[in-house]
């Protein structure tokens, strides 16, 4: 099979999009917030971590913790325990109070608004803004690549596999190139979705697929 162009790639992601907007029309982050603060630490609690555990964290967490100098003046060690059973919660720890109190000192205790400022904040990367941006601040500033994104565009030939975060970024470039920028923010949750039904990593349901015809390893995983 000759490599496929551009212009067909094109073709092909837009019958993609309209197949996943019958699929998942309402597609949202499965994240658990009511404010830009609690998105933001969401997010970070959710890097290698389910959404449904974080859930069952924050529950608690944003009852304790209701604004950034809340963040800023917990001490780490307690709030290690506190979020423990996300994984790698020293590291989270610090990204989140580091962040906090960024926000307090630069920010007015207000969580920025844009990729510069956002991913200027400790621990936090592309992906993470991509997400406060897009589902709270509603700017299509780019597309949320998970491990679902990447897996799924992975099998359907549109960008290249991610193998790490430099590839993640490189997936993002390319369906940024493929999709129409308003729908960037739902493309990056309903492909989600479809990677947690559907198209799962291990045994991918491709017979019940509504992208089947489309998808160039249907049948092949």
């Amino acid at each position: 099979m000759p490599p496929e162009s551009l212009k067909a790639r094109k073709a092909r992601t837009k019958k993609i999009v309209a197949r996943l907007k019958k699929a998942f029309p309402d597609a949202d982050c499965a994240l658990e917030h009511s404010s830009a603060l609690e998105l933001l630490v969401a997010t970070i609690l959710a890097a290698q971590c389910t959404d449904a555990r974080v859930n069952i964290i924050t529950r608690d967490l944003f009852s304790t913790y209701r604004t950034p100098d809340d963040y800023a003046k917990a001490d780490p060690k307690a709030f290690e325990k506190e979020i423990q059973s996300a994984g790698f919660y020293r590291q989270k720890t610090q990204s989140i109070l580091g962040a906090c109190r960024a926000i307090v000192e630069q920010h007015d205790g207000e969580v920025p608004d844009t990729m510069e400022e956002l991913t200027e904040l400790p621990g936090v990367a592309r992906k993470t803004a991509n997400v406060v941006l897009g589902t709270w601040f509603g700017k299509n500033e780019g597309i949320v690549v998970d491990t679902h994104v990447g897996r799924v565009t992975m099998r359907l030939k549109l960008a290249p596999a991610a193998k790490d975060s430099k590839d993640a970024v490189k997936i993002e470039r390319a369906l940024m190139e493929l999709v129409a920028r308003k729908d960037w923010t739902w493309f990056g949750h309903a492909m989600t979705h479809h990677g947690r039904g559907p198209c799962t990593a291990r045994k991918p349901h491709c017979p019940d697929c509504p992208l089947n015809a489309l998808c160039p390893s249907a049948g092949k995983v």
